[in-house]
């Protein structure tokens, strides 16, 4: 197979929108073209940077968005394995071909989908929290279709999973849309240490923060016994099928075509204006976001982590926050991944010299400077509101100064000095 059919989800179907070669070619399809050249809208492309056009796009390497499609951690290595690859790049082609048939969003790839469903009357919830990480083999060896399950991306083990309309589980993709009453991702502990559980069981209380301190979120998550139930908020079933909504990455709209990259904020946050319909607001979300994930230890914040999410009207906007969790305790000692080109060695961020380089839409420098100090009483009020919302007291202690020195330096953003650079 030297080249791969991509298709996307709109008005209750799937649609034959583009084809990529394996060399490094994209094309859509003309008679897809002649549909939506006119409107051109983000959420009927591939990608952010693929205007819908009679085009040949050839770049180094993938298209970005692709990479949104591959399984990733535990589940590329449950895909390497099942196809029986080497896990090294030589993986990724065979792994876009057979494994993309049920990523988040509205994208998939056509030769990864298996067209005939098993009849399975699926599994109790509490056969998943009692198999936890093995719950797929524990499926896969009782009768039951299971390869959508894995087709997602990060470094703790999850699996996509549906709910029926008895109450009974089964991978996505192993259901009938009219069967169907929830998406749910199902997340495990990243490690078998005390501190991995700990991370996983603060999940649900640290997004309870998030929502509290305003930012964007959906439904509450579920945790019970090393397991977390997040209900996903990229699908919608109603009346007349399952909507799916586009979903693509920060490093996909950055154009970033390899894992691991380090992409600063200012990038993201220059670009972020143009793929959403609320520029300033969902800037101003951005950066509050980033502002939360510093105050709480939450050092996975790579573009991966943060999507914009696109809806079937049209409209586009950054998607509810995941992925938001004390990842300060994680033991392999994970980095914090997206920094910001103002910040001084230690890695305290310069507010006010980020406020002066974003040069954002909608808000002079001085109103944005004042806008960082304002965030300063609700960061000292967070040891508390982290309290209210279940956050484990060890936690709260240890990351009561890191508080309180963000604090600090949010508050001089108005009132320091800068000497800025023209």
């Amino acid at each position: 197979m030297k080249e791969v059919v991509i298709e996307i989800h709109h008005g209750g179907h799937w649609h034959e929108v583009a084809t990529f070669v394996e060399s490094g070619a994209l094309n859509y399809n003309i008679d897809y073209v002649l549909a939506h050249m006119d409107a051109d809208r983000l959420v009927d492309r591939v990608g952010v940077n693929y205007p819908i056009n009679f085009a040949d796009f050839k770049r180094t390497g993938w298209p970005a968005f692709l990479l949104d499609l591959l399984p990733a951690g535990p589940a590329r290595a449950a895909w390497v394995e099942r196809l029986n690859l080497k896990d090294d790049e030589s993986a990724d082609w065979p792994l876009l071909c057979f494994s993309a048939g049920w990523p988040p969003g509205n994208l998939r790839i056509a030769s990864a989908v298996i067209p005939e469903l098993i009849d399975h009357p699926g599994f109790e919830r509490d056969e998943i929290i009692d198999r936890n990480i093995d719950f797929i083999e524990y499926a896969e060896a009782n009768g039951a279709l299971i390869a959508g399950a894995s087709s997602v991306q990060g470094q703790a083990p999850k699996f996509l999973l549906v709910e029926d309309h008895k109450g009974r589980w089964h991978a996505e993709g192993a259901l009938a849309e009219n069967q169907t009453r929830r998406h749910w991702l199902v997340k495990f502990p990243r490690g078998k240490k005390e501190a991995d559980r700990q991370v996983l069981r603060n999940e649900s209380p640290y997004y309870e923060v998030a929502r509290a301190f305003g930012l964007k979120t959906a439904t509450e998550l579920i945790f019970q016994d090393d397991s977390l139930f997040i209900q996903r908020f990229d699908r919608k079933v109603t009346n007349a099928g399952i909507e799916r909504y586009g979903l693509e990455s920060m490093a996909s709209i950055c154009d970033s075509n390899a894992f691991g990259q380090r992409i600063p904020h200012n990038t993201f946050c220059k670009l972020l204006p143009d793929c959403v319909v609320e520029p300033l607001q969902d800037l101003l979300e951005y950066v509050k976001r980033d502002i939360l994930n510093l105050a709480l230890g939450n050092t996975d914040n790579h573009g991966r982590n943060t999507a914009v999410i696109k809806m079937p009207d049209g409209t586009s906007a950054l998607s509810p926050l995941f992925d938001f969790a004390p990842m300060f305790l994680d033991p392999e000692g994970i980095p914090r991944s997206s920094r910001w080109e103002q910040e001084k060695v230690t890695g305290t961020p310069e507010w006010g010299l980020i406020a002066e380089a974003l040069n954002a839409p909608g808000i002079s420098n001085l109103e944005f400077r004042r806008w960082f100090a304002g965030q300063a009483t609700e960061v000292e009020g967070l040891p508390d509101l982290m309290e209210s919302c279940g956050v484990e007291s060890d936690i709260i202690e240890k990351l009561n100064r890191r508080i309180n020195n963000l604090a600090r330096t949010l508050r001089e953003a108005e009132s320091k000095n800068y000497s800025v650079p023209r």
